[in-house]
This record gives structure tokens, C-alpha cells and sequence, in this order.
């Protein structure tokens, strides 16, 4: 166990490699763009739902929310008295830094979300309360009790905080160079504007002094300022959104491009603080829309706005041991934390799903595991449940969530309050299970809110869509039909979904009709042209297919399924050199995609590459050991083509049993 190691962990919140791409080969992110050539890069795949701060509590613990215990932006406060922002003491497992504290690293966190109360870690820990600015300026300004640990730095942390008040114009104009002209009474955008660049820049000014006075292993730093850029300014950014007017989109088309160049003047003095010795990974949760696939309108409904988040956020890493100016593939957000606790050589807990980025390293690793770091007794620096909260913090942090437009503003109705914050974190735990994979545990919690709000169509929609996937066909058709008779005029998504159901139900010229119908209402709905794709392939209809998922991917290149559904055309026209190529595509994008691990196995294996194939069909047993035809074509290759009696005869086993408890045959 290495106790020089150094790693400083910097979070940027909704982050794009769309936005960023263009930036760097402009030269106007160059502290990103030396920390990209000397380290590796990738997507980094997000989970559903894509709000914060459960994102980034599995990107601290390595584990679905369902397991770490944050589900959304708000939770009932302990005392029955309302609604509260989501603490960190619903967090159920330890973090990353408590797990490094236990194994006698100094850590430091700074504004993690969520991280409210500060955690009695063995560094400094600075909570996700700090930049919020509470009152009016010129006015005082208290710290929440709770907000630094230790709270003998709080009076030095607090003169780090800014506040909007303080911003002057040349604060202002490298984002709005024509602020002059607004009218502040009728558009209060700058205002906004004001807040999110305080805010980021009382991250900045804290996590520099953490990171020069202090004694550290690993500091994490997370920055908000991307996301809420994105969530305000997105719609003015190029190219033009079609409805957007003229002199508003002129006024305000440079903010989102200046917020990330903003990040990187920010990145490039927290790199000059660390030496080359120091390993630094900057991450994202998800990206931003930021092209035709912007949403036109914003569902009126709790974390509406997570509809413009893209499923991608981004990964990059850099420091000793590290590949230089290389790509990782499939890495997703639960995939960090493991990754982080091998560059501590530290063991992996088995009840963490995500894997360490072992492509990322220079020499083979071996990994070792633990059944889990909840197990493992020892002072971590978590809180003891019976910790007190802070009522006015707490309102000032739910008004912020108000004004961002994630939650509804409580009415003077507590219990109702309460009652819909508990439904809302029941519908986020049904996303989780759903995915998951986890469909059936899913059912019941959206049956429940369908039985008491029929009308919400999300609550609805989602149910339909998990009957599907449990193989209730009929009772999933017949929420859809009650959707379109209390919509009276149904919407493309509800056609979308009509035809999924048909195809589930192997109907395919039914399917096709309702696909149609959704074509004519919305030629660009994503995930049309994929659909119709499959319902062509079914239909024996390849080279149609094939149109279809290229039209798919024209709408949206980076979608798993659209590559995979190449991969089954390519199959299907004999063309195995394509079909292997399209499925790694899947799996670049997507690892966990037991089907495409299949449909690589079988491409290598017409091929005659057997050893990767069979690497490829185990990868797919792992993930889903019930897949049979995987079993299948290992036991062709052992008995016919590597002539090892032994394997084959495992593999014929295991399809007996499968067959067996399927009530099928072989």
C-alpha cells in the first residue's frame, strides 16, 4: 500500500465531450486539453434517473442508488415536520474517502452533493452548503453550523465564499458582452448568472486554499457551475434553437461555451498546485444536449429539467501508471470508485457492480476484493445517525432546487408535502430497478403510484413500460389505451410505445402501423428509427433495417442499442467483419450489454477467431449466465473446433439445466 499516493478528484458536473471537443481544438480549454494528452480519455455512461445528487453518491460509493439510499433532490425530514434537501446522512454506505480514511489516507471533500452536514473525516471536509449565499449583500452572512469540518476552520473558510453581490461588470461580460442592453427589471437572466459564477468560484477559492494548506492522499472537489450554465443559458447556445428570437439568442449564445473555458482557467490552477507524482481524474455524472437532440419543451414535472441531460458524461485520467493520449471504453459512473480503491491498491468490495478501468493502467494489476467495506469495522468519518440538522440551511438549499426548477414549491399542506416527496423517491427507485434490469421489483412500487394518480402520464408511461419488459403484455396495453383515452389526442411517444408493445406481442405489421403513425407525428422522436429497425429485422426486411438504424444513428451516434441492431443486420447479410465491429461499438458505449458480448462472440466466432469469441461469450455468461445460446456455440468450439471434450461437456450441462428450468429444450 502506497501512503505517498496523491489523487485529486474533480467533479464537473454535466460536462460534454460535445461542448468540450470543439473548445480544445480551438485552444480555449488548454488545462483540460494537457491533462487529455498525457492521460487516457473516454465516455463515461451515466444511470437512470440522471439527477445529481444520486449520481454523484454513486460515483462516491460505487453502487446504485438503491444501495447507497439517496433517491432525488428532497427526502421528509426526520421529525415529521416537512420536507428537507437530501442530506448526507441518508447516505447508507461509505464513500470512497471513508474507506480511504479507514485505511489511514488524509482526504478532503469540498462541496460534494450531496455532503451537508460536513462528514468527520481525518482532512477537511467542506459541505455542499458553503457557496450558497443566504442573504442579501452587505447584509450578514452566516455559516450553517455543520458546513466546514472541522469547525475550527469555519471562521477562516467563510472570507472564501463569494457572493453574487460583489460581481461587477467585468465579472459579467466575458459570459455577456452585450449586458448593457438587458433590461434587468423584465429579464433577471444575469442574476442567475451571478449566482452560478459565485458559487463556482467559492468552490475554487476553498479547494485552492484546502489543497495549499493541508496534508492530503485525496481531495475531492466537485463543481455545480456546468450543469447550471446548461440548464439556464443551453437553449441560447449554437446553433440557433428554432423559436428562440433573434436578439435573445445573440445576448446570450457565448454563456455556455464561457462557463466551460471559466472551468478550465479553474482546472488549470488546481493542476498547478499538485506535481506530476499527484494522479487527477476529472469526471462528470451525465452531458448535456447540445445539438438537434435538445428537448423544444421541458415536461412540467419534478426534475423536468433532467430531460436535457445526455447519457454520457465524461472520464479522463492522468498521473504515474497511466497510458498516455489513449481511449478507455465502457466505463461508466459506477466504475470510479473501483477504480479509485485500485489506485490505492486497495481491495474492491464484491457488492460494488461497477469494475475497475484496468485498460486506463500501463501494467497489468492484479485486483483483489473484499465482500464488502461495510463489513470492515474501523473510524471512517461517517455520522452517527442521531445527527442534528440545521432548518434554515436547509430552506435556503430547497429554495435554490425551487429556482432551478427541479422541484415544485411546497404548499402550506406539510403531510401533502411529504406525502408527494415519498412518491417521487418511489418513482426514482422504480428507474433504479428498471435500470437495473431489475424490472419486477420495479412493478409493484409504479403500480402503486399508478393506482393513486392515473393521470400523471410519467407515472403511467413507465408503468406500461415495465409490464412490457415483465411479459404482462396485455395489462401493459391496457394502461396505454387508458393513457390515449384521458390524453383524447395521442401523442407520438404513446404511438412510439404502442408499437413496442406490438412487437413484444410479435405482431410486427400492427407494430410497423403504429411506428409509422409516431414517424408522421415526429420524424426525429429518438429511439423511432431504432425501433423500426428491429420490426424490419423480425419482418425479415435486413437491408431496410439496415436504412432505419442508420437514420438512428444519424439522430444519435453514441446510442448502444442502434449499433448493436447494426451488429444483428451485419449477422443477418453475412457481413461478420461488420457485425463484430458494430458490437464492440455497443460495448464501447455500453459494457454492461450482455447481448452485444453475445453478438461479438458469434461474429469472431464465424469468423474463426475462436479464443476471442470465447472470451466474448464468457464476458456475456457473466453478466447474464442464463443466456443458452452462448452456451451453445462454447460447446460447438470446445468439442468441434479446440476438441476439449471436458469444456464441451460443462456447457452441455448448463444447458440442461437452463432448459430444463425454462420448461424448453436445447
Amino acid at each position: 500500500m502506497d501512503r505517498k499516493r496523491k489523487l485529486l478528484l474533480i467533479g464537473w458536473d454535466a460536462a460534454d465531450w460535445k461542448v468540450i471537443n470543439p473548445l480544445m481544438d480551438n485552444g480555449m480549454m488548454p488545462a483540460l486539453e494537457s491533462l487529455v494528452n498525457d492521460g487516457v480519455v473516454g465516455n463515461l455512461a451515466t444511470l437512470d434517473p440522471p439527477l445529481s445528487p444520486m449520481m454523484w453518491t454513486s460515483i462516491s460509493t460505487g453502487k446504485h442508488a438503491d444501495q447507497h439510499g439517496i433517491l432525488g433532490f428532497t427526502e421528509p425530514s426526520p421529525e415529521g415536520r416537512g420536507v428537507r434537501p437530501v442530506m448526507v446522512t441518508s447516505r447508507k454506505v461509505k464513500a470512497v474517502w471513508n474507506i480511504l480514511m479507514q485505511c489511514g489516507f488524509k482526504t478532503n471533500v469540498i462541496g460534494w452533493w450531496p455532503s451537508h452536514p460536513a462528514e468527520p473525516i481525518n482532512g477537511i471536509a467542506v459541505s455542499n452548503f458553503f457557496q450558497k449565499a443566504t442573504t442579501e449583500y452587505g447584509k450578514p452572512w452566516p455559516m450553517a453550523p455543520g458546513t466546514v469540518y472541522p469547525p475550527s476552520l469555519a471562521d477562516t473558510l467563510k472570507e472564501f465564499r463569494v457572493h453574487p453581490g460583489e460581481l461587477t461588470a467585468a465579472h459579467i461580460l466575458p459570459f455577456v458582452p452585450n449586458a448593457a442592453r438587458i433590461d434587468q427589471d423584465k429579464d433577471r437572466r444575469l442574476v442567475s448568472l451571478s449566482k452560478i459564477i459565485s458559487e463556482i468560484s467559492s468552490i475554487q477559492a476553498v479547494g485552492t486554499w484546502v489543497l495549499e494548506n493541508s496534508e492530503w492522499n485525496f481531495t475531492a472537489i466537485y463543481f455545480d457551475g456546468i450543469d447550471h450554465f446548461c440548464h439556464g443559458f443551453m437553449r441560447f447556445h449554437p446553433p440557433q434553437m428554432k423559436g428562440v428570437p433573434d436578439e435573445i439568442f445573440e445576448l446570450y449564445k457565448g454563456v455556455v461555451q464561457g462557463g466551460y473555458i471559466y472551468h478550465d482557467m479553474m482546472l488549470g490552477r488546481l493542476l498547478d498546485l499538485v506535481d506530476e507524482e499527484t494522479t487527477v481524474m476529472l469526471v462528470s455524472d451525465h452531458g448535456f444536449h447540445s445539438d438537434h437532440l435538445r428537448p423544444r419543451g421541458i415536461p412540467d414535472e419534478p426534475a423536468g429539467p433532467a430531460w436535457e441531460h445526455r447519457p454520457y458524461g465524461i472520464f479522463v485520467l492522468k498521473g504515474p501508471g497511466i497510458k498516455k493520449d489513449e481511449r478507455v471504453y465502457g466505463a461508466n459512473l459506477l466504475d470510479v470508485a473501483p477504480t479509485i480503491l485500485t489506485l490505492f491498491d486497495l481491495p474492491i468490495g464484491r457488492d460494488m457492480p461497477g469494475k475497475p478501468l484496468l485498460q486506463a493502467f500501463e501494467e497489468t494489476l492484479e485486483i483483489s476484493y473484499v465482500d464488502s467495506w461495510e463489513e470492515i469495522e474501523g473510524e471512517c468519518g461517517m455520522h452517527p445517525k442521531d445527527i442534528q440538522r440545521d432548518p434554515i440551511a436547509e430552506q435556503a438549499a430547497m429554495q435554490q432546487l425551487i429556482e432551478l426548477g427541479y422541484i415544485e414549491k411546497p404548499d402550506e399542506n406539510v403531510s401533502k408535502n411529504i406525502e408527494r416527496t415519498v412518491e417521487e423517491s418511489q418513482f426514482y427507485l422504480a428507474r433504479v430497478y428498471i435500470n437495473k434490469n431489475e424490472h419486477s421489483k420495479a412493478e409493484p412500487l409504479l403500480a402503486d403510484l399508478y393506482a393513486k394518480h392515473p393521470e400523471q402520464v410519467r407515472f403511467s408511461f413507465n408503468y406500461a413500460k415495465c409490464l412490457e419488459s415483465v411479459g404482462k403484455l396485455d395489462e401493459a396495453y391496457e394502461v396505454v389505451s387508458k393513457i390515449i383515452q384521458a390524453e383524447k389526442k395521442p401523442y407520438p411517444q404513446l404511438f412510439l410505445l404502442q408499437g413496442t408493445l406490438e412487437y413484444a406481442k410479435k405482431n410486427y405489421e400492427k407494430a410497423l402501423e403504429f411506428l409509422k403513425k409516431a414517424q408522421k407525428a415526429d420524424s426525429e422522436l429518438p429511439q423511432l428509427h431504432r425501433q423500426l429497425g428491429f420490426v424490419y429485422l423480425q419482418m425479415r426486411r435486413p437491408k431496410d433495417a439496415e436504412a432505419a438504424f442508420y437514420k438512428a444513428l444519424d439522430n444519435d451516434p453514441e446510442d448502444p442499442q442502434t449499433h448493436y441492431g447494426l451488429a444483428l443486420v451485419m449477422a443477418r447479410l453475412r457481413k461478420h467483419e461488420e457485425s463484430a465491429e458494430y458490437s464492440l461499438n455497443a460495448i464501447g458505449l455500453l459494457y454492461h450489454f450482455p447481448l452485444a458480448h453475445l453478438r461479438l462472440g458469434i461474429a469472431l466466432a464465424r469468423l474463426g477467431r475462436y479464443e476471442p469469441s470465447i472470451e466474448a461469450f464468457e464476458v456475456s455468461l457473466r453478466m447474464a449466465p442464463g443466456l443458452v445460446e452462448a452456451h451453445k456455440f462454447l460447446r460447438y468450439i470446445y468439442a468441434y473446433k479446440l476438441r476439449d471434450a471436458d469444456r464441451a461437456g460443462r456447457h452441455e450441462e448448463a444447458i440442461k439445466s437452463l432448459t430444463a428450468n425454462a420448461g424448453g429444450q436445447a
